[in-house]
């Protein structure tokens, strides 16, 4: 590495900033007459990058989510259960918070239409949630019926980054108006969390993410196995709204890779974010009873004539509903980083700085690691292996290497 790189990174790395040019001209001679050139402006200091302490003795926990796919997309239709008619709201995939305001706008119609003023809401994940409020808002009397709050769902174990498209659906399956109702769904749910933007606790927030690529094949998935689902991408049809990424110059940042791709992206704090939308529910009159359901007829226990069903991979025991695929997704969980504002991937490994934990997750080298795994135990090793690939990072970076 060059000797201006190096001290470039180290630079960003100490916070110090330099000045665009010479501080003070030397003298001029003009027609006879001398005179100093002002001196240049000051460069904008780079912002300084805090390190990641990225070690295994600093995880906290290791969580486990099953990501509820379906190769045809969420499930959207109304049915008839006994004497309930049932509006189904599941199967997001990986996109259950991103696509959860859009999702249940639509749910929540068809449970409104015939004027129907009682609404049971099943399950009280980011769906049950985003379900019930805007139900309630509509004017509807609601109560949420289900097993764990949300602190022991699979919602409260995401990742909490924007990821409208992330396993949403299998492209070659869907209905032809899929990408549209999807479109739909990602633009109502980015407009809703605009308005949460600022708020105390940050349950929505901006944060700056960096993609680092080397020569051991550190850039973005893009291998996709033999038998590959061909997963749905859509992200394009949100370029007007959603901030892209760009290459950043050799020198202006402090990563030890041959490129680095640098965007802004919308998260979540999903803790924050849920006990906001818990809170608002039972303020605004909703009310939670714990409940199990073991089959569709355990309905007929409820008082309420319509029931919008948001059990997510639970879906797949309850309404036996074959259509769901799991795909694992493990997260390890560091200590909190308050000063850290930046995500990154690199290797196959996620990392999102949040107010509850530094999140790194083993992503893989394409959409079909996790897919089919229903194994929800923590792997150790799964989770050093990811902070290791991190911490050799930062490791080069402070060495020069």
């Amino acid at each position: 590495m060059g000797e201006t790189r190096l001290s470039n990174r180290r630079a960003v790395l100490a916070g110090l900033g330099g000045l665009s040019a010479t501080s003070l001209a030397g003298c001029v001679t003009q027609g006879g007459a001398s005179g100093l050139i002002a001196p240049s402006r000051p460069a904008f200091v780079v912002p300084p990058l805090a390190p990641l302490r990225m070690s295994a003795d600093r995880i906290t926990k290791i969580t486990v989510c099953l990501r509820p796919f379906r190769a045809a997309g969420p499930r959207l239709d109304v049915e008839t259960v006994g004497d309930k008619r049932v509006v189904h709201n599941y199967g997001h995939g990986g996109s259950g918070w991103s696509l959860s305001w859009g999702s249940s706008t639509i749910a929540a119609g068809k449970a409104l239409e015939g004027g129907t003023k009682a609404v049971a809401v099943i399950g009280c994940g980011a769906l049950g949630l985003t379900s019930a409020l805007l139900l309630q808002r509509a004017g509807a009397k609601v109560t949420i019926y289900a097993k764990e709050r949300t602190p022991q769902t699979r919602s409260f174990r995401a990742t909490g980054t924007w990821s409208p498209d992330s396993r949403v659906a299998d492209a070659d399956k869907v209905a032809p108006g899929f990408p549209a109702l999807w479109e739909e769904m990602a633009r109502s749910s980015y407009a809703t969390y605009q308005t949460l933007l600022g708020l105390p606790g940050e349950p929505v927030s901006w944060s700056d993410r960096y993609t680092l690529f080397d020569g051991a094949g550190g850039g973005p998935r893009g291998s996709h196995p033999a038998g590959a689902i061909h997963f749905a991408e859509y992200g394009d049809r949100l370029h007007d709204i959603v901030p892209g990424f760009q290459d950043l110059p050799a020198g202006s940042h402090p990563f030890p890779v041959s490129r680095v791709r640098h965007g802004t992206s919308m998260q979540f704090n999903v803790t924050d974010l849920a006990h906001m939308l818990t809170s608002d529910f039972l303020a605004e009159g909703g009310k939670i009873v714990a409940m199990t359901f073991d089959t569709p007829a355990d309905l007929a226990r409820l008082s309420e004539p319509v029931v919008v069903n948001c059990t997510g991979y639970g879906a797949r025991a309850l309404w036996k509903d074959e259509t769901i695929t799991p795909v694992r997704g493990q997260i390890a969980w560091l200590a909190p980083q308050p000063e850290v504002r930046y995500g990154l991937y690199y290797k196959h490994v996620s990392v999102l700085p949040r107010p509850d934990g530094i999140v790194v997750q083993q992503v893989g080298d394409s959409d079909m690691w996790g897919y089919g795994v229903d194994v929800e135990q923590p792997d150790r090793a799964e989770a050093e292996n990811a902070v290791a690939t991190i911490a050799g990072l930062y490791a080069r970076a402070s060495s020069g290497g």
